[in-house]
């Protein structure tokens, strides 16, 4: 039998929800820099290419040539975190094939990175991605709580993890043109809207998985 959400449904202006993990579990974010260039490679393919500046970690002359493979008219990412040994994505496609292309180039961009720092060869996933769609707008909604939550549990966080991920943009206390939260937020009313936001995701009820179906990793 196939493993959950590895079978995926496409469509075009369709939401979902985009997870994976470290082979065998383990960790894919060992320090701060590891953090620093998957996000960095987020920014790298999702930035409008007028908006882009050219900083490190990669090389000016890796940059512009994978700058040349940007997704920003096919993707937007609505909400991400990272974890130790996974990381979550909400996105919503333009194309049918925009997701398979961005995760392609993420995951392998961030492999060959992670592989040469660490000096190890082999997979560094745990399979293929895993997608799902997102088919209500209440899904939409408590998905973004769900991820937002997700650093929130981690009892050791060493490196930041509850900052790393769009949580901080919600609540504008970070700005990027390449995070779209304005769909999510939009779910509130204009007076103290982010105030609004953050008590929603941090007092979220204790059936949040219920609402959100298969929508989630498996172990919840």
């Amino acid at each position: 039998m196939p493993t959950k959400n590895t079978i995926k449904n496409y469509l075009e202006g369709g939401r979902y929800h985009i997870y994976n993990r470290g082979v065998d579990k383990r960790k894919i974010f060992l320090d701060k820099q590891d953090c620093a260039v998957f996000l960095y490679y987020l920014k790298l393919y999702l930035s409008p290419p007028e908006t882009f500046q050219y900083t490190q970690p990669l090389s000016f002359r890796l940059q512009h040539k994978l700058l040349t493979m940007n997704l920003s008219q096919e993707i937007e990412l609505m909400a991400f975190a990272l974890m130790p040994n996974h990381f979550h994505l909400q996105v919503r496609q333009a194309t049918k094939d925009g997701i398979q292309k961005f995760m392609r180039r993420v995951a392998t961009s961030y492999a060959q990175y992670f592989n040469k720092k660490y000096e190890r060869i082999g997979t560094l996933f745990e399979s293929t991605y895993k997608a799902v769609m997102i088919e209500t707008d209440d899904q939409n909604l408590y998905l973004s709580a769900y991820i937002h939550r997700n650093p929130m549990k981690l009892q050791v966080d060493e490196l930041g993890f509850k900052e790393l991920s769009s949580y901080p943009y919600y609540l504008k206390f970070k700005h990027a043109s390449w995070i779209k939260p304005n769909e999510i937020l939009s779910f509130f009313t204009e007076s103290n809207i982010h105030l609004s936001y953050k008590t929603f995701v941090e007092t979220s009820p204790d059936n949040l998985l219920s609402k959100l179906k298969n929508l989630t990793l498996e172990e919840d």
